[in-house]
Formats: C-alpha cells, sequence, structure tokens
C-alpha cells in the first residue's frame, strides 16, 4: 500500500447521481488524505435503511451526486499528516459519528457526541477544508456521513476511525458501525434493564432486534416485540422476543395492550422506529415508579411529543440516545473484543449478501423488506 501513499487512486465506486435511480459502479479519483484524515481501502459494507432514506431524498435536501454507504469494515491505506493513532495496515471500522477526545462531550463520561465530528447529514465535503475528495472527470462527488464507503477506498477524518482487533472478521463486524451498537446499546448502555425484568421493544427491524439482543444478553425474563408486521415475529424470536403484540390486532391502544400483560406495564421499553407514536407509546407503557423508556428512532421533523406530564409525576423517565451511547473510538475496540469472546453473536444479523459489482441488488432487498443486513463484498 506503500506505494500509493501521497497519490490519486483510481478505483471503483457505487456513485449515486440521482435520486431513487440506480447506483453507478464506475471508477473515480480518490484524492490522498489531508491533516487529520485517513484513506482506507474498504473490504466489506453493508446497507442501512438511513443510505436508502437519503438515496430517496424525500424527506430532506437532495445532495448528489454522492457516494453513499456508512457501515464497514476496512484497513488503513495511508495517514495525513498529524494522525498519529492509525497507521497503514490497520484494521478498522469507519463511524458515522466521531471521538475527537477533545472537546467537552468528549471528555465526559455521560456524552459520546462529539461537538467537532457527531452526524451531520448535510455535511457533503471534508470538514478540513471544505473539499471532496473523490472527483470523476475533474467533477467532485459529494461524501455521506464523513464515510462514503461504497468506494474501494474513501477518505475519512482520523476521529471517525475506530481500530480494532485484526482478528476479527471484516465481514462479521462491519455491522457495529452503526446498526447493531445503536440498537444493542440503547438497551445495555441507557435502558439497563435488570436480570428479570420485562421490556418493550417497539419495531423489529435490524436496530430493535439488536436492541431485543441486548436485552437477551441483559437478562430479561419477557421480551415483548411490538410491530405493525406480523411476519417479522418468527425471526425476532431467534434475537431473545418471548412475545409479540401487532397493534393492528387489538381495539385497545398497545399501552394498555402492555399493561394489561404485565400487570401494569413494562420495566423497560426501548423504541426503533421512528414514529411519533409509537415513542409516546413506548413512555406510556412503562410502569410507574420505575419504568424507564428510550427513544432510538428518528422521528419526522416537525413530529411533536405529546403526553400528558402525570406519566413523569409518577415517576417514569423518558431517554433518547445516540448510537446506542458508544464512544465511537474508545467503545467499538471493546464491543469487537466482547464478539471475539462469543457474547454476541452478529452472524445471526446478516441474512445476504452480494458482491460490489451488485450492489444495487442489496436496495431491491431492503425495499422488498426482506432479510435483515446485506453484506457487499468489495472485490466483487
Amino acid at each position: 500500500m506503500a506505494s500509493t501513499a501521497g497519490k490519486v487512486i483510481k478505483c471503483r465506486a457505487a456513485v449515486a447521481w440521482e435520486a431513487g435511480k440506480p447506483l453507478v459502479v464506475q471508477e473515480v479519483e480518490v484524492a490522498p488524505p489531508q491533516a487529520m484524515e485517513v484513506r482506507l481501502k474498504i473490504l466489506y459494507t453493508s446497507l442501512c435503511h438511513t443510505d436508502v432514506y437519503f438515496w430517496e431524498a424525500k424527506g430532506q435536501t437532495p445532495v448528489f451526486p454522492r457516494i453513499l454507504g456508512h457501515e464497514a469494515a476496512g484497513i488503513v491505506e495511508s495517514v495525513g499528516e498529524g494522525v498519529t493513532e492509525l497507521a497503514p495496515g490497520d484494521h478498522v471500522l469507519p463511524v458515522f459519528t466521531g471521538e475527537c477526545k477533545e472537546c467537552a462531550h468528549c471528555k465526559s463520561e455521560e456524552s459520546n457526541m462529539c461537538e467537532l465530528l457527531r452526524i451531520n447529514p448535510d455535511r457533503e465535503v471534508m470538514i478540513g477544508d471544505g473539499q471532496a475528495r473523490f472527483s470523476v472527470n475533474g467533477q467532485p462527488i459529494y461524501h455521506f456521513l464523513g464515510t462514503s464507503t461504497f468506494s474501494e477506498y474513501t477518505v475519512v477524518h482520523s476521529g471517525c476511525v475506530a481500530k480494532i482487533n485484526p482478528e476479527a472478521p471484516l465481514d462479521k463486524v462491519c455491522v457495529l458501525s452503526c446498526g447493531f451498537c445503536t440498537g444493542f446499546g440503547a438497551t445495555v448502555n441507557v435502558a439497563k434493564p435488570k436480570k428479570g425484568s420485562t421490556v418493550a421493544i417497539f419495531g423489529l427491524g435490524a436496530v430493535g432486534l439488536a436492541a431485543a439482543e441486548g436485552a437477551r444478553v441483559a437478562g430479561a425474563s419477557r421480551i415483548i416485540g411490538v410491530d405493525l408486521n406480523s411476519n417479522r415475529f418468527e425471526t425476532a424470536k431467534k434475537f431473545g422476543c418471548t412475545e409479540f403484540v401487532n397493534p393492528l390486532e387489538h381495539t385497545k391502544p398497545v399501552q394498555e395492550v402492555l399493561a394489561e400483560m404485565t400487570n401494569g406495564g413494562v420495566d423497560r421499553a426501548v423504541e426503533c422506529t421512528g414514529n411519533i407514536n409509537a415513542m409516546i407509546q413506548a413512555l406510556e407503557s412503562v410502569h410507574d415508579g420505575w419504568g424507564v423508556a428510550v427513544l432510538v428512532g428518528v422521528p419526522h421533523k416537525d413530529a411533536e411529543f405529546k403526553t400528558h406530564p402525570i406519566h413523569f409525576l409518577n415517576e417514569k423517565t423518558l431517554k433518547g440516545t445516540f448510537y446506542g451511547h458508544y464512544k465511537p473510538r474508545t467503545d467499538l475496540p471493546v464491543v469487537v473484543e466482547q464478539y471475539l469472546k462469543g457474547e454476541l453473536e452478529l452472524e445471526k444479523f446478516i441474512t445476504h449478501s452480494v458482491p460490489f459489482s451488485e450492489i444495487n441488488k442489496a436496495f431491491e432487498l431492503m425495499l422488498a423488506g426482506q432479510g435483515l443486513r446485506c453484506i457487499i463484498h468489495m472485490d466483487g
């Protein structure tokens, strides 16, 4: 890799040229990393619903042409000036949020929302000089979430790169850089259910199933999955769900159904849909006195949370979380070690795989609601 350091690299990338149109796998030029940046060789990436959301561009300002992708694993190809904690050959996970280790948030044990590098979906260039590192025939191709992993090589701020144990299989641990940690951490780091407790999971997509897995690992005795799609229930059993509620099959509000099932309410509720009604239901479904509801899903920008203050006066707690309360550079290497010790089961989240040349198949699978995570092999 040393032969390419400091030079422009020509490689394949899947470029989104227009909203909702198939990605075009084509040659792009990737500039060398500048100060505090690293250039990564991506080996595996996977498709997350957030990629699809910004590709469809229905709910935000469209930014095209763009290289999407943010859940991935790879190897450091070269480093820019000032980078001391990473070196060529390191095995890494790029992450859509960062940890500068200098700001008040990074120095606080209570926050993972780095002032400099926290997620910014609107940022389409590198933070250092406001320029893109990708181009096609001189035309800039915009970045996505600071990662742009649908490219054989990408440039990322060094604060958004977690160095991990080289023994870890990159085609498995790549799912840790977004979806798994978001759901699993929401349960184990924020909801913190006690052994033998009752937990409700609202939304049984990949993030919700990771939250259920967190409840299972924490020793919850009852894990109640709540989803409008009953076809998801069988799969959810593999992730620890013991019972299910489909709100469409009940005349009563789901919070009343859960209260009746659990003698007054669940001990913990984790909401993973982004639907404002589900968020309200999650709070109202927890037990008074000790119940905690945690919001994970991202709501519509105009959504408002409306509930009666009596829920709080009755000592119910409402929390929000970002990326499962994990600090990327500090905590991700530890999560990887948990996987290597057999404490986490990542394989069951991976339901499909495709070569990079067929990346549009991954989009088709997600749009059809098939599977959880599709791993994209960059060498294919």
